[in-house]
């Protein structure tokens, strides 16, 4: 299946159904008059985060979607159906924004959240909701409202535990077919991977999902190479695994342009916590691999994990660290929700 995580489409609520003009003449009927009924409401437009979707494709070859129109009112105070819903089904993680692609307006983060677009017209009153004392034969009734329309746009935001950030060519879809079931894309020419890969990730008795994002380049945040269109996918990571590859003679390079892209992105990206993986260690010589962990310390302020990818060298141990980090964080998410509800509490 193609990967999609954008798509403009138009949606148009239903018009209501217009009310009836009628009335009652018959033989046997002590008292006719005015019948007419109401008209229905028109149909809504929902959008509705279903399980078992990972991707808009859907949205690429239908664009335009109408809810439909209410029936009309009819005679002997009957009222029409209402409309049929329209239901835009999307994955989890699929935020819908206004025209202007800036306003926000739902965040479908979990299934079965549903969400009223835009909603139907209301249907017209018929002539029997005219009636009074001094009208008691009304010959007019109310049209059903129009419906509402507009083009918006449909933006998919992977929910990962944890993601794969670096240059191309850093071992990102080689380091995540190693441990996971996933099976990206792997070649020796850079931007291999030209979409977001995910993949469920089992150590011990946990498991979690990691995304690999596609290779950026220096001025990505600015549109360079595939630009910043994937770095949506990694704002709800937990945490983040900066790879880099070992074998490069240059590797501060490296590191200062991925934060420096991640910062220029979004901030928050930038103060996400980092795991910063030195890869393809068995291809390097004992002195120089001293010399790079000893830089990419004193860079990164952190420890520096040494992997190979492609042998399983040192893999356990980030994935092990990548569980602890997310369960630090959860606890931190706990304990500030818990002060917001009880701000004086103390043990």
């Amino acid at each position: 299946m193609k990967f999609l995580d954008q798509a403009k489409v138009y949606i148009r609520s239903g018009d209501g159904g217009g009310g009836a003009v009628a009335f009652l003449r018959e033989k046997f009927v002590e008292f006719g008059g005015p019948n007419g009924g109401n008209g229905g409401r028109g149909g809504d437009v929902v959008l509705e985060c279903v399980d078992g979707l990972n991707t808009l494709i859907d949205y690429r070859y239908q664009q335009h979607f109408k809810a439909k129109t209410g029936t009309h009112g009819m005679g002997k105070n009957r009222t029409g159906a209402d409309g049929e819903d329209t239901v835009l089904r999307v994955p989890v993680g699929t935020q819908v924004f206004e025209d202007d692609n800036e306003t926000l307006i739902a965040d479908m983060t979990e299934v079965g959240q549903r969400v009223v677009l835009l909603s139907g017209g209301n249907g017209g009153f018929g002539n029997a909701h005219f009636k009074t004392s001094s009208n008691q034969a009304p010959r007019h009734a109310n049209p059903g409202q129009v419906g509402t329309e507009k083009w918006v746009w449909l933006r998919l935001k992977l929910i990962a535990d944890a993601g794969l950030v670096g240059l191309p060519n850093a071992g990102k879809s080689t380091f995540l077919a190693a441990v996971s079931a996933a099976k990206p894309k792997i070649a020796d020419y850079p931007f291999t991977t030209l979409h977001p890969n995910l993949g469920v990730v089992s150590i011990g008795e946990r498991d979690f999902v990691l995304a690999d994002i596609p290779g950026l380049i220096e001025g990505a945040s600015e549109g360079a190479g595939i630009g910043d269109r994937f770095l949506g996918h990694i704002e709800r990571c937990g945490v983040l695994i900066h790879l880099i590859d070992g074998t490069q003679d240059d590797i501060e390079a490296p590191y200062r342009t991925i934060r420096n892209e991640l910062s220029a992105y979004d901030e928050r990206l930038g103060e996400k916590p980092e795991l910063v993986v030195l890869n393809k260690v068995d291809a390097i010589e004992p002195d120089d691999l001293k010399q790079k962990v000893k830089l990419l310390k004193k860079l990164s302020k952190a420890d520096v994990f040494q992997v190979s990818a492609a042998t399983g060298k040192g893999v356990d141990m980030v994935l092990y660290a990548i569980i602890d980090t997310l369960d630090a964080e959860k606890a931190a998410r706990l304990e500030a929700a818990r002060r917001k509800v009880e701000p004086n509490w103390t043990p």
